[in-house]
Order: structure tokens, then sequence, then C-alpha cells
């Protein structure tokens, strides 16, 4: 087995998952503007040190991916963020895209840009403690879309994007995601999703990507968040699954879901739920940004000095979604947390 095949599935290993700090600068700010905390640099790095080295770090976070500035700092006693996350048992990752912009051609939807220079920043980030990375594609769901050109031109750009991370001997994840905001049934979800993983998974082929060196960070299978019909967690799971044995090839070592705009109950639920009847050999995990995060932050807003209480909150999040991994969770367990 391969170094990125081993690093493939320490990430998603049971029990484990990812936490997505990956935020953008802007996106940060919004985070923070919200719980009305000042968007600043040594904020920004506050907060994530302090979920950085919380206990629930060790048992229950495979994988750490970072935004570009956060890999470069370094932590109040001087260590550098990566060597922070390796120092509990968890991996570095990189955020590389550099986001999706509007597409030349179909302005209603989005293509994802990074490719410049690409190879130049993963050797630098490799230096610095990354060793695997992440790139995201978005797309609409409606009467007309996805078009053929925007599943086309995003898959093209994930399998450029994947070929050279193995080339620089990272792991790419890669998140192909369907968005929920829209009135569509779970259906039209399922439908959607399984022509973009076929493309996807065409695509990376093409490019000879070792899928054994990958994981794949999907939307769950959701009817969209104005959508009149809703749908219930054994649904979810039902449909997820199925769309996920139909399009992702065997060789993928594990699957992160991506948390979407679900709730930080949804998330854990609805993961539980996926491994209560997971009968393939893929790692059902998480990639959770807000789902991780959302308490944490809210607490932290209150006295960004009393770290305590915020990584006791953290830990307990991270757990769950450790549980959820192996389908332990319960909703009794979910209510027994200690801050």
């Amino acid at each position: 087995m391969s170094e990125i095949e081993n690093i493939a599935k320490q990430m998603v290993a049971k029990g484990k998952g990812i936490l997505a700090a990956d935020e953008s600068t802007g996106t940060m700010t919004k985070r923070l503007s919200s719980v009305k905390v000042e968007s600043t640099s040594e904020n920004r790095l506050k907060f994530r040190e302090t979920l950085f080295s919380a206990e629930g770090m060790k048992n229950y976070i495979g994988g750490v991916i970072l935004y570009d500035e956060t890999i470069k700092q370094k932590t109040s006693s001087g260590k550098t963020i990566p060597d922070l996350i390796k120092s509990f048992g968890s991996i570095p990752g990189i955020k590389v895209d550099t986001g999706a912009k509007k597409l030349a051609g179909s302005p209603d939807e989005k293509v994802t840009e990074g490719l410049d220079g690409l190879r130049e920043r993963l050797a630098e980030y490799y230096k610095l403690g990354a060793r695997f990375t992440k790139w995201r594609a978005v797309y609409n769901i409606s009467d007309k879309l996805p078009s053929e050109l925007a599943l086309k031109s995003n898959a093209h750009a994930l399998a450029r994007y994947a070929a050279l991370v193995q080339e620089a001997k990272m792991v790419p994840i890669v998140e192909p995601e369907v968005l929920m905001d829209g009135e569509h049934n779970i259906k039209k979800c399922y439908e959607v999703t399984s022509i973009v993983l076929k493309e996807c998974y065409r695509m990376l082929k093409l490019h000879k990507v070792n899928l054994r060196g990958t994981i794949l960070k999907p939307n769950m299978i959701l009817p969209g968040n104005k959508s009149k019909d809703k749908s219930n967690t054994q649904e979810i799971a039902k449909m997820t699954l199925k769309c996920l044995k139909e399009n992702v090839p065997s060789e993928v070592p594990g699957i992160a879901f991506l948390s979407g705009g679900q709730t930080e109950i949804e998330a854990t639920q609805n993961l539980n739920e996926i491994n209560k009847i997971n009968d393939t050999n893929f790692l059902m995990s998480f990639s959770y940004g807000r789902a991780l995060q959302q308490s944490a932050l809210k607490n932290w807003a209150k006295d960004i000095k009393d770290t305590s209480k915020t990584q006791k909150i953290f830990n307990h999040r991270s757990k769950m979604n450790g549980l959820s991994t192996s389908a332990k969770w319960t909703m009794d367990l979910e209510k027994q947390i200690n801050v």
C-alpha cells in the first residue's frame, strides 16, 4: 500500500472524521461577526487554536482542513499549527482552490478556480506539513441546471487538481457539492448527484488518479431547503447509500460527508442512520465545518479567554460524530454533555 493510500485510510479511520476549518477570511469574518467578535488574524487564530488543542482531537478527528492563513500561523507557545495538529494524532490538510466563480457561458452556475500555479503551491504546502488537500465544486439544482457545461467544467478541474495533488505526494479530497438551495425534492437531488458523481469519476479515471489515495466529500441526498416534501432520516440514509453504491467506484476507501445546510444534530443523526445500513466497504465518515464548530463558537464568543467550556462543547460534538461513524449515536447520549 502506498503512502497516500495509508494517509487516506487514517483520515477516516473508524470512529474518526475530518474537521473542516478552512473557512476563508471572508467567511470567518461573517461567522465571527454573527457572534459579535472582531475578525482579526489574532482572534481567528485564538478560536482555531482552542479547537485544535482540545482532547476530542485525539480520539475523533483524523484530519483538519486548514486555510492558507492558518497553516502559516504559530500558536501562543510558538508551535506551528500543523505541528499542533500532529501532536494530537491528526493529519494537517489544506484547502487549495481559490473559490467558485461565475461560469462563462452559463452565468447562473459556477466553476471552481485555482489550477494556475497549483503545482508550486502544493510543494510549499507539503513543506509546511500538509499531507492532504481539498477542492470544492458547487452545483445548483433547477429545472435546467446543472448544465452539461457546468458538469464537465467542474469535473475536469477536480480531476486536474487531484492528479497534481497525488504527484505532490498528498491525498486529494474531492468535493462535488450539490447545493441544498431550492424547492426540489429528494428524488431530484438523487438524480443530479448521480450525474455529478458519474462525470467526476469518469474524469478522475481519465487523468489516471489513484482512487485508493483519494477521499470523496459529497453531499447527502436531501430535499431542497425550500421543498414542500420533507424527508425522514431513514429515507435520507437509504437514498444516500443507494446513490453512492451506484456511482462511486469501490476502490475509494472513504466517504466524508459535508454537512451543508444541516443543523449539528441533523448532520450527526443522518450519518448515524447511513452507517446503520452501510453494507459497503466504504468507511462512511464526516468532514464538517459548522456542524462541529457552531456551538463551540457561540460559547467562545462569550469569553474568548475561557477556553475550557468551549473545548468541552467541541469534544462532545466530536464524540457524537465519532459515534455516528459506527452507528452508536443516540439522542440520549447527545443530551449527556457536561460543561
